[in-house]
Protein backbone atom coordinates (compact mmCIF):
# COMPACT_ATOMS: atom_id res chain seq x y z
CA UNK A 1 0.00 0.00 0.00
CA UNK A 2 2.75 2.31 0.75
CA UNK A 3 4.75 1.54 -2.56
CA UNK A 4 1.47 2.75 -4.55
CA UNK A 5 0.79 6.32 -2.98
CA UNK A 6 4.47 6.71 -3.46
CA UNK A 7 4.69 5.51 -7.07
CA UNK A 8 1.70 7.50 -7.70
CA UNK A 9 2.80 10.63 -6.58
CA UNK A 10 5.87 10.31 -8.84
CA UNK A 11 3.78 9.54 -11.91
CA UNK A 12 1.55 12.65 -10.84
CA UNK A 13 4.92 14.67 -10.81
CA UNK A 14 6.21 12.88 -14.06
CA UNK A 15 2.92 14.03 -15.69
CA UNK A 16 3.34 17.58 -14.55
CA UNK A 17 6.50 18.18 -15.78
CA UNK A 18 5.97 16.40 -19.06
CA UNK A 19 2.62 18.86 -19.32
CA UNK A 20 5.00 21.83 -18.19
CA UNK A 21 7.63 20.87 -20.92
CA UNK A 22 5.24 20.44 -23.90
CA UNK A 23 3.28 23.81 -22.54
CA UNK A 24 6.77 25.59 -23.16
CA UNK A 25 7.33 23.59 -26.87
CA UNK A 26 3.80 25.09 -27.51
CA UNK A 27 4.86 28.87 -26.14
CA UNK A 28 8.04 28.24 -28.28
CA UNK A 29 6.07 28.05 -31.39
CA UNK A 30 3.33 30.85 -30.70
CA UNK A 31 6.03 32.93 -30.09
CA UNK A 32 8.11 32.25 -33.02
CA UNK A 33 4.51 32.23 -35.17
CA UNK A 34 4.15 35.85 -33.85
CA UNK A 35 7.49 37.07 -35.05
CA UNK A 36 5.94 39.22 -37.30
CA UNK A 37 4.68 41.69 -35.39
CA UNK A 38 8.06 41.96 -33.67
CA UNK A 39 6.88 41.29 -30.64
CA UNK A 40 9.97 39.17 -28.80
CA UNK A 41 11.20 36.09 -30.40
CA UNK A 42 14.63 34.84 -31.11
CA UNK A 43 17.74 36.77 -32.45
CA UNK A 44 18.57 33.57 -34.74
CA UNK A 45 15.13 33.63 -36.16
CA UNK A 46 14.86 37.23 -37.02
CA UNK A 47 18.36 38.16 -39.04
CA UNK A 48 17.18 36.25 -42.42
CA UNK A 49 13.83 38.39 -42.49
CA UNK A 50 15.86 41.65 -41.83
CA UNK A 51 18.68 40.77 -44.17
CA UNK A 52 16.08 40.17 -47.13
CA UNK A 53 14.48 43.71 -46.05
CA UNK A 54 17.70 45.50 -45.57
CA UNK A 55 18.71 43.86 -49.50
CA UNK A 56 15.74 45.47 -50.82
CA UNK A 57 16.08 48.52 -49.04
CA UNK A 58 19.81 48.99 -50.50
CA UNK A 59 18.67 48.23 -54.51
CA UNK A 60 15.60 50.59 -53.90
CA UNK A 61 17.98 52.75 -53.18
CA UNK A 62 20.81 52.70 -55.54
CA UNK A 63 21.71 55.41 -58.28
CA UNK A 64 20.67 55.03 -61.72
CA UNK A 65 23.73 55.47 -63.38
CA UNK A 66 25.12 52.86 -65.46
CA UNK A 67 28.59 52.82 -66.33
CA UNK A 68 30.10 51.58 -69.26
CA UNK A 69 33.69 51.32 -70.03
CA UNK A 70 35.20 49.65 -73.33
CA UNK A 71 37.51 47.62 -73.51
CA UNK A 72 35.70 44.61 -71.59
CA UNK A 73 37.36 43.63 -68.30
CA UNK A 74 40.63 41.12 -69.02
CA UNK A 75 40.39 42.06 -73.17
CA UNK A 76 43.95 41.08 -74.94
CA UNK A 77 44.51 43.43 -77.86
CA UNK A 78 42.91 46.24 -77.02
CA UNK A 79 43.77 49.17 -80.14
CA UNK A 80 46.14 52.02 -79.46
CA UNK A 81 43.93 54.58 -80.23
CA UNK A 82 39.97 54.19 -79.48
CA UNK A 83 39.46 51.43 -77.70
CA UNK A 84 39.53 53.33 -73.95
CA UNK A 85 36.40 54.74 -73.74
CA UNK A 86 33.92 55.60 -70.51
CA UNK A 87 30.07 56.85 -71.31
CA UNK A 88 27.56 56.88 -68.57
CA UNK A 89 23.59 56.47 -69.22
CA UNK A 90 21.31 58.10 -66.43
CA UNK A 91 23.47 59.99 -64.77
CA UNK A 92 26.91 62.24 -65.24
CA UNK A 93 30.35 61.66 -64.84
CA UNK A 94 32.07 62.87 -61.96
CA UNK A 95 35.81 61.47 -62.19
CA UNK A 96 37.58 59.09 -64.50
CA UNK A 97 41.57 57.67 -63.69
CA UNK A 98 43.11 55.79 -66.11
CA UNK A 99 46.35 54.38 -64.72
CA UNK A 100 49.18 51.83 -66.36
CA UNK A 101 49.83 48.36 -64.34
CA UNK A 102 52.82 50.63 -63.10
CA UNK A 103 50.78 53.14 -61.81
CA UNK A 104 51.45 56.25 -64.29
CA UNK A 105 48.69 58.68 -64.73
CA UNK A 106 47.17 58.62 -68.55
CA UNK A 107 45.45 62.30 -69.44
CA UNK A 108 42.07 62.08 -70.28
CA UNK A 109 39.47 64.67 -70.82
CA UNK A 110 35.87 64.11 -69.64
CA UNK A 111 33.17 65.49 -72.32
CA UNK A 112 31.58 69.13 -71.34
CA UNK A 113 27.78 67.33 -71.00
CA UNK A 114 29.87 65.08 -68.58
CA UNK A 115 28.42 61.69 -70.57
CA UNK A 116 31.90 60.27 -71.32
CA UNK A 117 35.95 60.28 -71.29
CA UNK A 118 38.27 59.27 -73.28
CA UNK A 119 42.69 59.67 -73.17
CA UNK A 120 43.76 62.75 -74.58
CA UNK A 121 46.77 60.91 -76.52
CA UNK A 122 47.33 57.24 -77.97
CA UNK A 123 48.51 54.43 -75.57
CA UNK A 124 51.66 52.48 -75.39
CA UNK A 125 51.44 48.84 -77.54
CA UNK A 126 52.08 45.96 -75.19
CA UNK A 127 50.92 47.76 -72.02
CA UNK A 128 48.43 47.21 -69.38
CA UNK A 129 45.98 50.10 -68.20
CA UNK A 130 43.02 50.20 -65.41
CA UNK A 131 40.17 52.45 -65.82
CA UNK A 132 38.19 53.55 -62.12
CA UNK A 133 34.97 55.68 -62.91
CA UNK A 134 32.68 57.37 -60.95
CA UNK A 135 29.63 58.53 -61.62
CA UNK A 136 26.18 60.49 -59.77
CA UNK A 137 22.39 59.88 -61.00
CA UNK A 138 19.70 63.22 -60.51
CA UNK A 139 19.80 62.43 -56.82
CA UNK A 140 23.18 62.29 -56.45
CA UNK A 141 23.68 59.04 -55.61
CA UNK A 142 27.29 57.31 -56.79
CA UNK A 143 28.32 54.16 -58.98
CA UNK A 144 31.32 52.92 -59.56
CA UNK A 145 33.27 50.94 -62.04
CA UNK A 146 36.11 49.48 -63.15
CA UNK A 147 38.28 47.86 -65.97
CA UNK A 148 41.29 46.17 -66.67
CA UNK A 149 42.76 45.94 -70.13
CA UNK A 150 46.39 45.16 -72.30
CA UNK A 151 47.17 46.67 -75.42
CA UNK A 152 47.75 44.92 -78.69
CA UNK A 153 52.31 43.82 -78.66
CA UNK A 154 54.56 44.81 -81.48
CA UNK A 155 54.69 41.09 -82.35
CA UNK A 156 50.81 41.43 -83.15
CA UNK A 157 50.37 44.71 -84.92
CA UNK A 158 52.37 46.63 -87.85
CA UNK A 159 53.00 49.76 -88.51
CA UNK A 160 53.50 52.00 -92.03
CA UNK A 161 56.51 54.43 -91.97
CA UNK A 162 55.43 57.18 -94.50
CA UNK A 163 56.94 59.88 -96.64
CA UNK A 164 56.13 62.60 -96.57
CA UNK A 165 55.99 64.14 -93.57
CA UNK A 166 52.76 65.97 -92.08
CA UNK A 167 53.10 69.67 -92.74
CA UNK A 168 55.94 69.24 -94.81
CA UNK A 169 56.12 71.33 -98.79
CA UNK A 170 57.82 69.03 -101.33
CA UNK A 171 58.08 68.99 -105.18
CA UNK A 172 56.12 67.44 -107.60
CA UNK A 173 57.38 64.30 -107.79
CA UNK A 174 56.92 63.17 -104.64
CA UNK A 175 55.19 59.93 -104.15
CA UNK A 176 53.15 58.93 -100.85
CA UNK A 177 55.57 56.09 -100.05
CA UNK A 178 54.64 53.81 -97.44
CA UNK A 179 57.05 50.84 -95.31
CA UNK A 180 55.35 48.42 -93.60
CA UNK A 181 57.22 47.00 -90.28
CA UNK A 182 55.93 43.07 -91.50
CA UNK A 183 54.72 41.84 -94.24
CA UNK A 184 51.24 42.49 -95.88
CA UNK A 185 49.86 39.28 -97.13
CA UNK A 186 46.22 41.07 -97.61
CA UNK A 187 47.01 43.45 -98.99
CA UNK A 188 43.61 44.60 -100.29
CA UNK A 189 42.46 44.83 -96.53
CA UNK A 190 45.26 47.13 -95.94
CA UNK A 191 45.60 49.74 -99.15
CA UNK A 192 41.56 49.40 -98.28
CA UNK A 193 42.61 51.32 -95.35
CA UNK A 194 44.38 53.75 -97.32
CA UNK A 195 43.09 56.62 -98.59
CA UNK A 196 45.42 59.43 -100.90
CA UNK A 197 43.86 62.31 -102.32
CA UNK A 198 44.36 65.57 -103.39
CA UNK A 199 42.39 69.07 -103.87
CA UNK A 200 43.85 69.37 -107.83
CA UNK A 201 41.34 66.29 -107.98
CA UNK A 202 44.02 63.92 -110.16
CA UNK A 203 43.33 60.22 -109.47
CA UNK A 204 45.80 58.57 -107.13
CA UNK A 205 46.35 54.96 -107.63
CA UNK A 206 48.94 52.45 -105.18
CA UNK A 207 51.19 49.92 -106.36
CA UNK A 208 52.97 47.64 -104.37
CA UNK A 209 56.57 47.00 -104.84
CA UNK A 210 56.39 44.07 -102.32
CA UNK A 211 54.87 42.67 -99.18
CA UNK A 212 56.41 45.79 -97.41
CA UNK A 213 56.15 48.59 -99.70
CA UNK A 214 53.36 50.42 -101.02
CA UNK A 215 53.78 53.79 -103.47
CA UNK A 216 50.67 56.14 -104.35
CA UNK A 217 50.72 59.14 -106.89
CA UNK A 218 48.89 60.24 -109.85
CA UNK A 219 50.15 59.32 -113.40
CA UNK A 220 51.94 62.84 -114.43
CA UNK A 221 53.36 64.61 -111.46
CA UNK A 222 50.91 66.54 -109.10
CA UNK A 223 49.85 69.90 -109.84
CA UNK A 224 52.30 72.66 -108.60
CA UNK A 225 51.06 74.29 -105.57
CA UNK A 226 48.56 71.61 -104.85
CA UNK A 227 47.39 70.24 -101.29
CA UNK A 228 47.94 66.34 -100.98
CA UNK A 229 46.13 64.28 -98.10
CA UNK A 230 46.92 60.75 -96.80
CA UNK A 231 44.71 59.37 -94.48
CA UNK A 232 45.66 55.84 -92.24
CA UNK A 233 42.46 53.87 -91.09
CA UNK A 234 44.59 50.80 -90.03
CA UNK A 235 43.88 50.09 -87.21
CA UNK A 236 42.18 46.95 -86.26
CA UNK A 237 42.91 45.47 -89.95
CA UNK A 238 44.12 42.09 -90.26
CA UNK A 239 47.43 42.83 -92.74
CA UNK A 240 48.43 39.13 -91.95
CA UNK A 241 47.35 36.51 -89.83
CA UNK A 242 47.06 37.71 -86.07
CA UNK A 243 48.78 40.78 -87.32
CA UNK A 244 46.14 44.18 -86.64
CA UNK A 245 47.21 47.61 -88.08
CA UNK A 246 47.08 50.41 -85.39
CA UNK A 247 47.73 53.95 -87.30
CA UNK A 248 44.75 56.04 -87.07
CA UNK A 249 45.50 59.55 -88.62
CA UNK A 250 45.49 61.57 -91.24
CA UNK A 251 48.71 63.46 -92.64
CA UNK A 252 48.38 66.57 -95.01
CA UNK A 253 51.58 67.93 -97.01
CA UNK A 254 52.05 70.90 -99.86
CA UNK A 255 53.08 69.98 -102.95
CA UNK A 256 55.44 73.56 -104.03
CA UNK A 257 56.04 75.10 -107.29
CA UNK A 258 57.50 73.35 -110.22
CA UNK A 259 60.37 71.97 -110.87
CA UNK A 260 62.09 69.70 -113.07
CA UNK A 261 65.72 69.71 -114.33
CA UNK A 262 67.13 67.97 -117.10
CA UNK A 263 70.65 66.66 -116.90
CA UNK A 264 72.22 65.48 -120.80
CA UNK A 265 74.97 62.91 -120.08
CA UNK A 266 75.90 63.68 -124.12
CA UNK A 267 75.88 67.58 -123.92
CA UNK A 268 77.18 67.72 -119.87
CA UNK A 269 74.47 70.46 -119.30
CA UNK A 270 71.57 70.08 -116.65
CA UNK A 271 68.68 72.53 -117.49
CA UNK A 272 66.62 73.69 -114.73
CA UNK A 273 62.93 74.59 -115.18
CA UNK A 274 60.85 76.15 -112.98
CA UNK A 275 56.83 76.45 -114.18
CA UNK A 276 57.29 75.96 -117.10
CA UNK A 277 60.62 78.63 -117.59
CA UNK A 278 63.95 77.78 -118.12
CA UNK A 279 65.89 79.06 -115.08
CA UNK A 280 69.61 78.36 -115.68
CA UNK A 281 72.01 75.95 -117.69
CA UNK A 282 74.56 74.37 -114.96
CA UNK A 283 77.84 72.94 -116.62
CA UNK A 284 78.30 69.13 -115.34
CA UNK A 285 80.08 65.89 -115.25
CA UNK A 286 78.01 62.30 -115.22
CA UNK A 287 79.24 58.91 -114.90
CA UNK A 288 82.01 58.19 -116.86
CA UNK A 289 81.91 55.40 -119.75
CA UNK A 290 83.22 52.68 -117.07
CA UNK A 291 80.39 53.92 -114.40
CA UNK A 292 77.30 55.17 -116.30
CA UNK A 293 75.13 57.09 -114.50
CA UNK A 294 71.45 55.62 -114.64
CA UNK A 295 68.75 57.23 -117.16
CA UNK A 296 65.33 58.06 -116.19
CA UNK A 297 63.36 60.39 -113.78
CA UNK A 298 64.74 60.42 -110.18
CA UNK A 299 63.25 62.17 -107.40
CA UNK A 300 65.44 64.08 -104.43
CA UNK A 301 64.67 62.24 -101.37
CA UNK A 302 67.10 63.40 -99.25
CA UNK A 303 69.88 66.71 -99.24
CA UNK A 304 72.89 67.10 -97.22
CA UNK A 305 75.39 70.38 -97.07
CA UNK A 306 77.82 68.28 -96.30
CA UNK A 307 78.08 64.04 -96.41
CA UNK A 308 80.77 61.49 -96.98
CA UNK A 309 80.95 59.29 -99.67
CA UNK A 310 82.98 55.42 -99.33
CA UNK A 311 83.13 53.78 -102.77
CA UNK A 312 83.12 50.54 -100.12
CA UNK A 313 79.73 51.07 -99.53
CA UNK A 314 78.37 51.07 -103.19
CA UNK A 315 80.78 48.29 -104.50
CA UNK A 316 83.67 50.58 -105.90
CA UNK A 317 86.21 48.45 -103.78
CA UNK A 318 90.39 48.22 -104.67
CA UNK A 319 92.11 45.10 -104.86
CA UNK A 320 92.81 45.39 -100.71
CA UNK A 321 88.67 45.88 -100.42
CA UNK A 322 89.12 49.37 -99.79
CA UNK A 323 86.85 52.22 -101.45
CA UNK A 324 88.17 53.30 -104.42
CA UNK A 325 87.60 56.78 -102.94
CA UNK A 326 86.64 58.19 -99.57
CA UNK A 327 85.60 62.04 -99.40
CA UNK A 328 84.51 62.44 -96.15
CA UNK A 329 82.93 66.33 -96.54
CA UNK A 330 81.42 65.58 -100.37
CA UNK A 331 79.47 69.24 -100.39
CA UNK A 332 75.76 70.25 -101.05
CA UNK A 333 75.00 66.07 -101.83
CA UNK A 334 71.04 65.13 -102.93
CA UNK A 335 70.17 61.98 -102.99
CA UNK A 336 68.22 60.41 -106.58
CA UNK A 337 68.13 56.16 -105.65
CA UNK A 338 68.67 53.72 -102.37
CA UNK A 339 71.76 52.49 -104.41
CA UNK A 340 73.31 55.66 -104.03
CA UNK A 341 73.00 57.80 -106.61
CA UNK A 342 73.24 61.55 -106.02
CA UNK A 343 73.90 65.10 -107.50
CA UNK A 344 76.36 66.71 -105.64
CA UNK A 345 79.06 69.29 -105.71
CA UNK A 346 82.84 68.63 -106.48
CA UNK A 347 85.32 70.41 -105.16
CA UNK A 348 88.41 68.27 -106.12
CA UNK A 349 88.01 67.59 -110.14
CA UNK A 350 89.26 70.29 -112.04
CA UNK A 351 86.48 73.49 -112.64
CA UNK A 352 87.09 72.19 -116.64
CA UNK A 353 85.76 69.16 -116.39
CA UNK A 354 82.50 70.21 -115.95
CA UNK A 355 80.78 70.77 -119.31
CA UNK A 356 83.45 68.84 -120.86
CA UNK A 357 84.02 65.22 -120.01
CA UNK A 358 81.86 62.79 -117.66
CA UNK A 359 83.80 61.00 -114.52
CA UNK A 360 82.36 60.52 -111.56
CA UNK A 361 81.37 57.08 -110.71
CA UNK A 362 77.95 57.15 -111.32
CA UNK A 363 76.88 60.31 -109.79
CA UNK A 364 76.31 63.81 -111.04
CA UNK A 365 78.73 66.50 -110.13
CA UNK A 366 78.31 70.25 -110.28
CA UNK A 367 81.69 72.53 -109.51
CA UNK A 368 81.52 73.53 -106.12
CA UNK A 369 84.11 74.31 -102.71
CA UNK A 370 85.32 72.31 -100.48
CA UNK A 371 83.26 73.66 -96.90
CA UNK A 372 80.02 74.16 -98.71
CA UNK A 373 80.72 77.72 -97.75
CA UNK A 374 80.71 79.75 -101.25
CA UNK A 375 76.96 80.42 -102.38
CA UNK A 376 78.44 81.86 -105.93
CA UNK A 377 79.08 77.75 -106.70
CA UNK A 378 77.14 76.03 -109.15
CA UNK A 379 76.30 73.23 -106.34
CA UNK A 380 75.56 75.76 -103.75
CA UNK A 381 72.89 77.35 -106.49
CA UNK A 382 71.79 74.21 -107.19
CA UNK A 383 71.06 72.63 -103.65
CA UNK A 384 69.78 76.14 -102.07
CA UNK A 385 67.18 75.55 -105.08
CA UNK A 386 66.22 72.44 -104.91
CA UNK A 387 63.67 71.06 -102.34
CA UNK A 388 62.78 67.03 -101.67
CA UNK A 389 60.37 66.14 -104.16
CA UNK A 390 62.61 68.11 -107.10
CA UNK A 391 62.59 66.22 -110.54
CA UNK A 392 65.95 65.48 -112.08
CA UNK A 393 65.68 63.71 -115.36
CA UNK A 394 68.83 62.05 -116.89
CA UNK A 395 69.50 61.14 -120.45
CA UNK A 396 71.87 60.11 -123.23
CA UNK A 397 74.29 58.42 -120.41
CA UNK A 398 74.21 54.65 -122.48
CA UNK A 399 73.03 53.31 -119.16
CA UNK A 400 69.96 51.39 -118.33
CA UNK A 401 66.73 53.04 -116.75
CA UNK A 402 67.00 52.98 -113.01
CA UNK A 403 64.18 50.88 -111.66
CA UNK A 404 61.20 51.96 -110.18
CA UNK A 405 61.82 50.91 -106.83
CA UNK A 406 64.89 52.14 -106.67
CA UNK A 407 64.49 55.42 -104.63
CA UNK A 408 60.94 57.10 -104.93
CA UNK A 409 61.22 56.60 -108.99
CA UNK A 410 58.11 54.61 -109.46
CA UNK A 411 57.96 57.75 -112.55
CA UNK A 412 59.68 55.32 -114.54
CA UNK A 413 57.11 52.79 -114.58
CA UNK A 414 54.42 53.01 -117.53
CA UNK A 415 50.64 53.75 -116.03
CA UNK A 416 49.06 50.62 -117.05
CA UNK A 417 51.37 48.81 -115.24
CA UNK A 418 51.77 50.57 -111.65
CA UNK A 419 48.03 50.43 -111.90
CA UNK A 420 48.63 46.31 -112.19
CA UNK A 421 50.83 46.76 -109.31
CA UNK A 422 46.99 47.73 -106.90
CA UNK A 423 44.98 45.43 -104.64
CA UNK A 424 42.04 47.29 -104.80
Amino acid sequence: MEKRVITDSKRRRGLTAASALLGGVLVLSACSGDSDDGDGGSDAAKKPQSQSQADKAAAKDASAARIKITPKNGEQGASINNAAKVAVTDGTLSSVSMKTSEGTEVPGTIAADKKSWKPDGQLERATSYQITAEAEDAKGRKSHENSSFTTVSPANSFIGNFTPEDGSTVGVGHPVSIVFDKAITDKKAVQSGITVSSDSGQEVVGHWFNEKRLDLRPEDYWKANSTVSLKLDLDGVEGADGVFGVQQKTVTFKIGRSQVSTVDAKTKQMTVVRDGKTLKTIPISAGSPENKTYEGQMVISEKFKETRMNGATVGFTDDDGKGEYDIKDVPHAMRLSTSGTFIHGNYWGAKSIFGSANTSHGCVGLQDKQGADDPKTPGSWFFDNSMIGDVVVVKNTGDETIQPYNGLNGWNMDWSKWQAGSAV
